[in-house]
């Protein structure tokens, strides 16, 4: 299978046949970035189900940007499946460059090496756009429609894993990459993303609940 995996143009039952195959893609990272739409449809449905609602006319304005925001999220979270299933091609691609001379070997292990960096930077960026969209959720679940609250909750909670899930994908390619200074700073960028998503998926709950 290869990065023209046409996965949003897959039914379910598709994609769900092929992320259980030999196929290498889907894998980690993109299914994760699949949840995160699925997580973002969420908070986008709590906000249309509060447009033009009796009861929340001071909170329309706002509203109307957190639901182009959830919309515009679910676009990005797309092109960053796209973009994880490229990077992950493209690094078991340079694998097969040739090492017979000691020029081809320093190639091949450059190429290696800057391939590697991409296919940790594209579940990072998945990560990266679940952070931005727990966000707005965060200032959905105080005033948005009190009847579809409960899925703003499902939104924290999912877009939060969804984090966890494709950080996997980020982790696991750290121990292969020799730049020093790249991999503190994925690691000091994920702690930081940990702690965010943590405390933002809390306070969406509470919210959720206090208005139960």
């Amino acid at each position: 299978m290869s990065s023209n995996l046409p996965v949003y143009d897959m039914t379910i039952g598709e994609f769900l046949k092929v992320a259980g195959s030999n196929s290498h893609v889907p894998g980690g990272g993109n299914v994760s970035a699949v949840v995160a739409t699925l997580g973002a449809s969420m908070g986008a449905m709590v906000a249309s189900l509060t447009k033009g609602k009796k009861g929340y006319e001071d909170f329309q304005a706002e509203n109307d940007v957190i639901l182009k925001a959830f919309l515009d999220g679910i676009e990005e979270l797309k092109a960053q499946t796209l973009g994880d299933i490229q990077a992950f091609d493209e690094y078991m691609e340079v694998f097969r460059l040739p090492k017979d001379t000691p020029e081809q070997k320093e190639a091949r292990t450059k190429a290696i090496q800057a391939a590697g960096q991409k296919a940790t930077l594209a579940p990072l960026n998945v990560c990266r756009t679940c952070l931005k969209l727990l966000k707005v959720a965060a200032q959905l679940a105080p005033k948005g429609n009190k009847g579809a609250i409960s899925d703003c909750g499902v939104a924290a909670i999912v877009l939060e894993a969804a984090i966890r899930a494709a950080m996997l994908s980020v982790d696991i390619n750290l121990p292969t990459l020799t730049d020093a200074t790249f991999v503190q700073n994925v690691k000091n960028e994920r702690a930081a993303l940990f702690v965010e998503a943590e405390e933002l998926k809390i306070d969406i709950l509470h919210h959720m609940r206090a208005r139960w």
